[in-house]
């Protein structure tokens, strides 16, 4: 079924599970950067997971997204993400940082920039993408709707504690979150923002 197709209040447990969970997995393939969404606790639960991804030598560049400044902090999404990731050991030399996006489909736009000096953008073959795995399916059709088509992704869920596939139904928390992410995900692509695609629920 396309997901243009589905209505948020109708869907059962098991089919929110299968429009935002189904078929995301880590390939295991190398890439020629690590993008890691912000949020407000991308510090905490993001980061460690595109950490450990450069460590293992997934890829050799880092980009954070995200110009929010969340509960009166003075640096952005992005810059206490490459704060952090210094912090861990990761040089400074290979992180690439976006400060101005506001939402998800900006984390994408602003980014084509930052990208397009660093490698360009045609001589990119593949992005390790790093969000929550509740949020990877709206950032991974972002990334699809908004970048060149020849770039392929690896999706690299990192995990919260409310949000997981396996739990996220059992406190009200999880399933606030998952309700309202299905929401969002079904209205963008409705209003073309985002493009349609077959989900087997």
């Amino acid at each position: 079924m396309l997901i243009s197709e589905l209505d948020a209040d109708q869907l059962s447990d098991d089919q929110m599970s299968k429009l935002l969970f189904g078929g995301i997995h880590d390939d295991g393939q190398k890439g020629d950067c690590i993008f890691v969404a912000g949020s407000s606790k991308a510090v905490l639960y993001r980061l460690p997971k595109a950490v450990k991804l450069y460590q293992q030598g997934r890829a050799g560049k880092m980009l954070f997204s995200g110009g929010v400044k969340w509960d009166g902090s003075l640096l952005t999404e992005a810059e206490a993400l490459k704060r952090e990731a210094i912090a861990s050991g990761i040089p400074e030399d290979d992180i690439l940082v976006e400060d101005k996006s506001l939402h998800t489909v900006e984390n994408v736009l602003a980014s084509l920039l930052i990208l397009n000096r660093e490698f360009p953008l045609y001589k990119m073959h593949r992005i390790l993408v790093v969000t929550t795995s509740y949020h990877m399916r709206r950032l991974h059709l972002s990334l699809q709707t908004y970048m060149p088509d020849w770039i392929e992704y690896t999706l690299c869920p990192a995990e919260d504690v409310y949000t997981a596939k396996d739990n996220w139904f059992m406190t009200d928390i999880g399933r606030k979150r998952v309700h309202a992410e299905c929401a969002k995900l079904i209205k963008y692509v409705q209003i073309g923002a985002l493009r349609d695609m077959e989900i087997d629920i």
